[in-house]
């Protein structure tokens, strides 16, 4: 029996921790730009490793994604969906 692989979000995890994007979910909130289009954009694209490097309570996560770092906010991060390492 093969057990189906962990996934969560992005915003679950902590510093220094790595994980692969398995899916991006649209934003699904009116008005906002496209949240999904930016994240592919920055590199957050399915099969692709990141790693956060600092969070902030309540505030954002600073995620290494190839050579580049960005800071995300909590609703953006909860939009990638991953696999953690």
């Amino acid at each position: 029996m093969t057990l189906a692989p962990t996934l969560t979000t992005l915003d679950a995890l902590h510093p220094g921790q790595s994980a692969t994007v398995i899916h991006l979910a649209p934003s699904g909130q009116d008005g906002a730009p496209d949240v999904q289009r930016r994240l592919m954009e920055l590199g957050f694209v399915p099969g692709e490793r990141i790693r956060v490097l600092k969070r902030v309570m309540g505030g954002p996560l600073a995620v290494k994604v190839g050579e580049s770092t960005f800071a995300l906010r909590r609703f953006e991060a909860a939009l990638v969906s991953i696999k953690p390492e």
